[in-house]
């Protein structure tokens, strides 16, 4: 689903939070919520200031099913990923793919990160 593109405020956040819905289609789920608008708006803040919004956007889009996230701030995405999402006891098991990060250059300062559920 497109996070932005001629949604609302109020669409990019109901289609976070109902990602599901999407990964009952049987694919992998990305999102791209990395320092948008919509976190703008709601944070009243300018696009280089967005990161706790992208981090609370992108937390809750892997809650809801994402398995791909294009963000900017990979290492602090990162960080948020290994320090709070894999502690949620709902979150079944996401780790990173290291073979998958990043797939871009910092010189293009734009990656996708990976998540892939974890059978243990």
């Amino acid at each position: 689903p497109g996070i932005g593109f001629g949604k609302t405020v109020g669409d990019n956040f109901q289609l976070i939070n109902q990602l599901s819905e999407f990964c009952k289609l049987g694919f992998p789920v990305m999102i791209g919520p990395s320092r948008k608008s919509f976190i703008g708006t709601t944070l009243n803040l300018p696009v280089d200031d967005r990161l706790e919004g992208t981090a609370a956007a992108v937390a809750v889009g892997v809650m809801n099913g994402a398995r791909i996230v294009r963000v900017h701030d990979v290492k602090e995405i990162k960080n948020t990923k290994d320090k709070i999402i894999n502690e949620l006891p709902y979150n079944n098991l996401l780790e990173l793919d290291s073979s998958f990060f990043p797939l871009f250059s910092e010189k293009e300062n734009l990656f996708f990160l990976l998540f892939t559920p974890v059978i243990k």
